[in-house]
């Protein structure tokens, strides 16, 4: 009931609006057939105020009424939008009709004539039935709960037809891909006289006039970089008030977070003249996380696994190693029979009774710092680290510039999904200076000092993984 009074709300200036302007043309309507009847009466200032008030109806109508209308029906419009493509058996099927017309009009065939009228009616038909075809269709996407650029998820489609006795036809559900639209750009020339002497940049023969020019000229159309990569899946026949679900492979491209329609209900029922295909508004945002890169911290991840190790040491009851006796050493830890076979003094080390600790900072850059393809690397890296290390069960803290609170791996990985080169670099007093061993994912050389930031620390630079080990 709240959804639909909201909606109730939402409509009802709209109506009111439209009523108002109804009977405003309706009024003027009447003003101007009063002003037509007394010019033909002879009354002139009659005729002359009673036309003015109809034109004045029907300017403020135009003015302020017909704009917001046409806005409303546009947004609609374009909310339930369906794409057209025509195939190449229409393509066909439309050169044949014209064929088979210009044969008829050759002749004066009444058969032919007969023909092209059906061939007409069966495209008419065709775009009726697939209109048809794609309205009442409700379908729900579910993905699993993460998902990786670049790397196959699998995805769960359900389709269910809405509709009471009409059975659904030959859908499809696919991803939708965008491209550039081509646009006009001025580009730099150069004016030459007579013309036609210039070819590819060189002169051909003497020139008497030559200065700089622009010349516009149309951009050529280039597609976008699809952002979903996905195959089709196919429903031949769903009954009325049924669904139907089917999985398949999909895979993002880049990394973000996606909120328009990325999927889309296409069909070529019932003659496969046009493939007409309906986006799907999505009820949520999909976050994709980051690229993942294991071979590139392949060589960096042994070393920052094993220093992480090295703070494992601690006073709890599992053995860690065995090692020879420093002075700050408690005697109750020697091990006499390590001491006997080795010939010196060995006591024992235990492990901490919690798991390794780390902290992982993403130092993000500012803009034009570095270019784009170098900016994704880095978030991959530091996406990357975070993953592998916590696939090995670290205890891992997460810090970077703009991230108020991170305490799980996914609020890290949400916030890598969507972040863009900032204005501000981290500051030294957020960096706790509390013994964890420290990763920082970094793009200028030297923005740190490891020794201001934790007894031990690993910078990964952005484009190359490159270590700064400080005692």
């Amino acid at each position: 009931m709240a959804d639909m009074h909201s909606v109730e709300t939402t409509h009802k200036p709209m109506w009111v609006r439209f009523l108002l302007a109804f009977g405003c043309l309706i009024a003027a309507f009447a003003s101007a057939l009063f002003s037509t009847v007394a010019r033909e009466q002879g009354h002139f200032w009659a005729t002359l105020a009673l036309a003015s008030v109809a034109l004045v109806l029907a300017t403020l109508v135009g003015v302020t009424t017909v704009p917001v209308l046409a806005r409303q029906v546009v947004g609609d419009r374009v909310r339930d939008a369906i794409q057209f493509e025509v195939t190449r058996v229409g393509i066909w099927y439309v050169a044949s009709i014209v064929l088979i017309g210009i044969a008829a009009l050759n002749t004066g065939n009444n058969l032919l004539y007969i023909i092209v009228a059906v061939m007409l009616g069966a495209i008419l038909i065709s775009g009726i039935a697939s209109a048809v075809i794609l309205r009442n269709v409700e379908i729900e996407v579910r993905l699993p709960e993460r998902t990786f650029a670049g790397q196959p998820a699998k995805a769960v489609f359900k389709l269910k037809n809405a509709r009471r006795r009409l059975p659904l036809f030959s859908v499809m559900v696919k991803a939708i891909q965008t491209s550039k639209s081509p646009r006009w750009q001025w580009e730099r020339s150069t004016f030459t006289f007579p013309p036609g002497r210039l070819n590819a940049g060189r002169l051909n023969g003497r020139v008497w006039v030559r200065l700089p020019d622009r010349q516009l000229k149309r951009a050529p159309s280039r597609p976008a970089s699809p952002a979903l990569e996905c195959r089709q899946v196919y429903f031949p026949f769903i009954a009325a008030g049924k669904e139907q679900s089917a999985q398949m492979d999909v895979k993002f491209a880049r990394r973000g977070c996606y909120r328009s329609a990325v999927f889309g209900i296409c069909t070529r029922f019932p003659f496969a003249f046009l493939s007409k295909t309906r986006p799907i508004r999505s009820t949520r945002s999909v976050v994709v996380y980051p690229r993942l890169q294991p071979g590139a911290i392949e060589a960096a991840l042994p070393q920052i696994s094993g220093a992480i190790e090295t703070f494992s040491r601690g006073q709890g009851f599992e053995l860690y190693r065995m090692r020879e006796y420093q002075a700050q050493d408690s005697v109750r830890h020697v091990d006499w029979k390590a001491t006997a076979k080795s010939g010196s003094l060995m006591v024992r080390e235990y492990a901490r009774d919690d798991n390794p600790r780390a902290r992982i900072i993403f130092d993000n850059p500012a803009a034009g710092l570095i270019s784009a393809a170098e900016y994704e690397n880095g978030v991959s890296l530091a996406a990357s680290l975070a993953w592998h290390l916590k696939a090995e069960g670290k205890d891992v803290a997460y810090l970077a510039p703009q991230l108020s609170s991170a305490e799980t791996i996914d609020d890290f990985l949400t916030y890598l999904a969507s972040v863009e080169p900032g204005a501000e670099a981290m500051p030294f007093e957020r960096i706790p200076d509390d013994g964890v061993f420290t990763v920082i994912c970094t793009a200028g050389p030297g923005n740190y000092d490891a020794r201001q930031i934790s007894e031990r620390c690993f910078v990964v630079r952005f484009g190359t993984v490159g270590q700064e080990m400080v005692p």
